[in-house]
C-alpha cells in the first residue's frame, strides 16, 4: 500500500545529523548532458527520486545507456546520435525534466511526444516552446501545456533571447538547444536565476560564458565525459533548516554535504534576516558547485518583508519559509512571487489554505502572502499532491499546539525519497498512514 498521509505530533528538541540527498536540478542535468556527450559520464550522488528517474528513463528511450556502478555511482553512455523514441516520453511530475528536454531535443531531428502526470499537464510550456521556435524548432503544445510534440525540423539557428522573467528552466532549455545550433546562443535575464546548467557545461568542457546578465554557449558543442559528484539538494535541506531553527535543542542540527550555490540560497539569507543562527562549515567545491555542511541552532525568529531581489533565489523554498513565518513573531510579507502559482500546485493558495486550517492569520495576494506569526494549532491540511507543501507542514507540526495530519503525501518521493525516515531520525514524531488508514 502507498503512503496516503502523515500524522506528525509536536516534537521535543530535534538533534543529530542528516545526509541531504543529491540535488534534483543537477541530477536532471547529469542525465541530459550525459546523453549527448562525447564520452561516458560517471556521477556519484545522483538523486534516485521519481522525477530524476523519469528523466533517466526518457534518455534511455532515446538511446542512452545507463548502468549502476557498484559503489553507488552511475554511468551514462551516450549513443552516436539520439533516436526518436517508440513511445511517448513520460516525465511524471517533473517540470524541469520536460522543459529542459524540450531544449535538448529541439535541434536533434527527433520526433517525440513529451508528457507527464495530470499535475504536469496543467503547467505552462510555451515559455520554453516559443523562444525555441524562433531558433527553428518545430514544437506543438496543447493550449500551451503538455503533451508537447517535437517534430524533426532543420538545424537550429543560434540567437539572442531576452527573458521577460528570470527563469532557470527557460535559460537552460535555450542553452541546451544552443549545443546543437551553429553560432553563439545568448540568453539575458532581468534578475539572477539558477546557474547549474552553465556551471556543468563549463565543467564538461563546453564553450560557455555566464554572469549576472545571463549566459551564452557557442555551438555546436558536445560535453565531454568524466566524473562528477552531485551535491546535496539545498531545496531538500530547506526543511531541516526550518526544523532546526524552530525545534532544535542545545546542540545544533547538522546537515551534511549541502550545495550552497549562491543562486539557490536566498532562503539562507532570509532566515538569517529573521534571526536564524546558521553556520556554514567545511566549504569545498564539487563539479563547479560550492558545497558545505550546515549547522543550525534553535533561534528566536521575527517576521520580515522579503526583498524582491531574493524571491527568485528562494522560489522553491517558500513553503518552508511560510511555515517559519507562521511560527515567528510579527508579520512576514512576500510579494513578487507569482511564479509560485504554476509550480506542482498553486503554492500561494495551497499554503494559505493549509496555514489557515492550522489557525494562522494569512492574507492571500496575487503574487504572495502576508502572514501574521505567533503560532499554529493542530489540525488537518491537504498538500494537494505537492511534495514541498507536504514536507513544509511536517516541519510546522514540530512546533504546533497539537498533531497535524497531512494528506496526499505520495509525491514527496519525486524529490526526497526517505524524507519521513530522515525526519524521524532527528526526532520528528512522524507516522506514515497507508491507503485507507488516513481518516
Amino acid at each position: 500500500m502507498s503512503v496516503a498521509a502523515w500524522r506528525v505530533k509536536p516534537a521535543g528538541a530535534l538533534a543529530g545529523r542528516v545526509v541531504i540527498p543529491g540535488d534534483k536540478s543537477i541530477s536532471h542535468r547529469v542525465m541530459l548532458l550525459g546523453a549527448v556527450g562525447s564520452a561516458p559520464l560517471e556521477a556519484w550522488g545522483f538523486l534516485h527520486s521519481e522525477d530524476c528517474l523519469a528523466t533517466r528513463h526518457a534518455m534511455e528511450a532515446l538511446g542512452a545507456r545507463v548502468t549502476e556502478l557498484g559503489d553507488g555511482g552511475l554511468r551514462v553512455e551516450p549513443p552516436e546520435q539520439l533516436r526518436s523514441p517508440a513511445a511517448p516520453l513520460d516525465f511524471g511530475n517533473s517540470g524541469t525534466g520536460i522543459r529542459l528536454a524540450m531544449g535538448l531535443l529541439a535541434g536533434r531531428r527527433i520526433e517525440a511526444e513529451l508528457t507527464g502526470d495530470a499535475s504536469l499537464c496543467r503547467r505552462p510550456m510555451e515559455r520554453v516552446a516559443a523562444p525555441l521556435r524562433t531558433m527553428g524548432a518545430s514544437i506543438e503544445t496543447v493550449d500551451g501545456r503538455p503533451p508537447v510534440t517535437l517534430h524533426a525540423a532543420g538545424p537550429l539557428k543560434a540567437r539572442a533571447y531576452d527573458m521577460p522573467v528570470a527563469s532557470a528552466q527557460v535559460k537552460s532549455a535555450l542553452l541546451l538547444a544552443g549545443l546543437a545550433a551553429e553560432g553563439r546562443t545568448v540568453v539575458t535575464q532581468p534578475a539572477v536565476s539558477r546557474d547549474h546548467t552553465e556551471r556543468m557545461l563549463a565543467a564538461l568542457g563546453c564553450p560557455v560564458e555566464a554572469g549576472e546578465w545571463g549566459a551564452a554557449v557557442l555551438g555546436p558543442a558536445r560535453p565531454r565525459g568524466g566524473r562528477v559528484v552531485v551535491p546535496g539538494d539545498f531545496s531538500s535541506a530547506a526543511f531541516f533548516l526550518a526544523a532546526g531553527l524552530l525545534a532544535g535543542g542545545d546542540a545544533p542540527l547538522e546537515l551534511l554535504g549541502v550545495g550552497v550555490n549562491p543562486t539557490r540560497t536566498g532562503l539562507l539569507e532570509l532566515l538569517r534576516m529573521m534571526g536564524g543562527r546558521i553556520e556554514l562549515c567545511r566549504l569545498r567545491e564539487e563539479c563547479g558547485e560550492p558545497v558545505a555542511d550546515l549547522r543550525v541552532w534553535r533561534s528566536e525568529l521575527r517576521g520580515v518583508d522579503v526583498p524582491p531581489a531574493l524571491v527568485p533565489l528562494a522560489i522553491d523554498e517558500f513553503p518552508a519559509l511560510f511555515v517559519v513565518a507562521a511560527l515567528a513573531a510579527g508579520t512576514t510579507r512576500v510579494r513578487g512571487a507569482e511564479e509560485l502559482r504554476v509550480k506542482e500546485s498553486d503554492r500561494i493558495a495551497v499554503m494559505a489554505r493549509g496555514l489557515e486550517a492550522l489557525g494562522a492569520r494569512v492574507v492571500e495576494q496575487p503574487d504572495g502572502l502576508l502572514i501574521e506569526g505567533g503560532g499554529l494549532s493542530g489540525g488537518t491540511v491537504d498538500s494537494e499532491g505537492d511534495h514541498r507543501v507536504a514536507m513544509a507542514f511536517a516541519v510546522a507540526a514540530a512546533r504546533a499546539d497539537g498533531p497535524v495530519t497531512i494528506l496526499d503525501v505520495a509525491n514527496v518521493a519525486t524529490s526526497f525519497p526517505g524524507f519521513a525516515a530522515a525526519a524521524a531520525g532527528v526526532g520528528l514524531d512522524i507516522a506514515e498512514l497507508r491507503t485507507g488508514a488516513a481518516a
